[in-house]
């Protein structure tokens, strides 16, 4: 396997490392410390035999707060509603539909810039899976698809900024944390099948 980040339109690492108000595409660096407290998504992205899978998963550091602890969950807990959401021959618009309104019934908002996204032989396919209800039905999901779902969740408001130093690193507005969890999803006549346990 070939990690697929790495030069991505000229991204300088092997994965992205979001950590606390990082919400996502966080460039590794010896010097980001780690601390009691924190929370820290690893995005993984590989290219095998010409086919690419993506996935990511938060990790606690320490003695994490109970608020931050639960944003962690229930961005888990998304992805799942999100998974369950997602059914042969239904649209794809419900997948954001149910995400958004467990995500707004626990007190959260969802990242609007960023969606997940159909995978194969590219990085990035169709169809775009938007992680709240943009009120359009979108793609018909049809066995066979492959997609990412990805829902980065927010603990404060959902409005970020792309760090202009960098030109990748994706952060909260109001600087409060943000949780993302992601698995790669085969559509079966079904449901999904998870590709990236």
């Amino acid at each position: 396997a070939i990690c697929a980040p790495y030069g991505y339109e000229g991204f300088p690492k092997h994965c992205c490392t979001s950590i606390n108000e990082v919400v996502c595409h966080g460039i590794p660096s010896e010097e980001e410390l780690l601390f009691d407290g924190d929370i820290i998504n690893v995005d993984v992205t590989t290219i095998k035999d010409g086919y690419y899978a993506d996935a990511s998963r938060m990790f606690l550091i320490g003695d994490v707060d109970p608020q931050l602890r639960r944003l962690v969950e229930c961005t888990k807990e998304c992805l799942e509603i999100g998974m369950k959401a997602a059914q042969p021959w239904h649209f794809v618009g419900e997948i954001g539909k149910a995400i958004g309104k467990y995500a707004h019934e626990n007190g959260y908002t969802v990242v609007r810039e960023l969606a997940g996204h159909g995978v194969g032989n590219g990085f990035h396919e169709e169809p775009i899976v938007d992680h709240y209800d943009t009120r359009h039905k979108g793609m018909l999901l049809v066995p066979g698809m492959v997609f990412t779902i990805e829902p980065m969740i927010n603990l404060g408001a959902r409005d970020v900024f792309i760090d202009e130093e960098d030109g990748w690193t994706v952060v909260t507005e109001d600087e409060l944390p943000s949780a993302q969890w992601e698995h790669t999803l085969l559509m079966t006549e079904h449901g999904v099948e998870v590709l990236t346990h």
